[in-house]
C-alpha cells in the first residue's frame, strides 16, 4: 500500500488560496455526517481550485466523509483526469466526476457542488409533487430544478441534459435519486444543502401523518422567499460558516491536516 503524502508535503505543493479551499472543503465533508447527510464512502462534494476554470478538488473513492482531510483531496480536471492524488491507493468515483464536472463546466458562477443520497432527499425525489413550499425552510428555495433519472450517472451524454435541467438554479432534485446543490462557494453550498435536507425531512414527516397538508397563499410564499434572498438579507452561509468551523474544531480539528 502506498502511504498518503504528509500534510506538509501537500501544503508545500499548493498555493495559499488552494490550501484554504482544501481546508474548507474538508470541513464541509466532515460536517455532512454530523447532520446525517453522508452515505458510507459514496457521494461527493467538489470545489473549484482557486484561479482555475478546469481544476476541481474531490474526495478519494473509498474514504468515509469523516476521514477526509485537506491533504487527502484529489485534484482532477473537467475531463476526469487525475492531476494530483496524495494517496495513489484510491482513485475517484466516475459517477461523481460525471455529475460534478458537468455543473462546474457549465456554471462558472458555481464554486462548490454537493450531491447527496439522504433518506429524506431520496423520498422527496420519488414524489410526483416534488418539494412543496409547506414550511418557511422550503420557501427559501423559490426555484427548484428537476432532472429525471437515467440510471447510475456514468453516461457522459447525460451531462448535457443535467445542466439543461439545472439552468441557473441553486438546487436540483434528481428524480428517484437524491439532491444536488450548486453554490457560489463552499459555505453557501453547505448552507443550502442543510436547509434543503431539512425541508425534505419536514415534508416527509408531515406527509406521513396521512392528513391534508396546509399550504400558505402564493403571495405569502413569494414574500417569504424575497425576505430570504441574499440581496435582501445576506449571502446564505457566510455568517454561519465560522461557527461551523468552530463546531468541528471543538470535536476533531484533524480535517485541517
Amino acid at each position: 500500500m502506498n502511504a498518503p503524502l504528509k500534510t506538509t508535503d501537500v501544503r508545500a505543493r499548493v498555493s495559499d488560496a488552494e490550501w484554504a479551499t482544501r481546508v474548507d472543503l474538508a470541513a464541509c465533508y466532515r460536517l455532512m455526517p454530523h447532520f446525517g447527510m453522508s452515505d458510507l464512502v459514496y457521494n461527493h462534494i467538489t470545489a473549484r481550485v482557486p484561479d482555475s476554470d478546469d481544476r476541481l478538488l474531490i474526495n478519494s473513492y473509498g474514504y468515509m466523509y469523516e476521514e477526509i482531510t485537506a491533504s487527502s483531496l484529489v485534484t482532477i480536471n473537467l475531463n476526469g483526469e487525475v492531476l494530483f492524488n496524495p494517496n495513489r491507493d484510491y482513485g475517484i468515483n466516475q459517477a461523481g466526476y460525471v455529475i460534478h464536472s458537468a455543473v462546474h463546466a457549465a456554471r462558472h458562477d458555481v464554486q462548490c457542488v454537493i450531491h447527496t443520497h439522504t433518506r429524506a432527499g431520496m423520498a422527496v425525489s420519488s414524489l410526483k409533487c416534488g418539494l412543496l413550499p409547506m414550511t418557511q425552510t422550503a420557501m427559501r428555495f423559490h426555484k427548484v430544478a428537476y432532472h429525471d433519472y437515467e440510471s447510475v450517472a456514468i453516461d457522459l451524454a447525460e451531462r448535457e441534459r443535467l445542466v439543461r435541467d439545472l439552468g441557473d438554479a441553486e438546487v436540483m432534485i434528481l428524480r428517484n435519486h437524491g439532491l444536488l446543490v450548486a453554490g457560489a462557494d463552499i459555505a453557501q453550498a453547505f448552507n443550502a444543502c442543510y436547509w434543503l435536507e431539512n425541508a425534505c425531512r419536514a415534508q416527509v414527516d408531515a406527509m406521513a401523518c396521512n392528513t391534508e397538508l396546509h399550504l400558505p397563499p402564493q403571495e405569502v410564499i413569494d414574500r417569504t422567499h424575497h425576505l430570504y434572498r441574499p440581496e435582501t438579507r445576506r449571502p446564505y452561509g457566510v455568517m454561519e460558516w465560522p461557527a461551523m468551523l468552530r463546531f468541528l474544531d471543538r470535536r476533531d480539528p484533524s480535517y485541517r491536516d
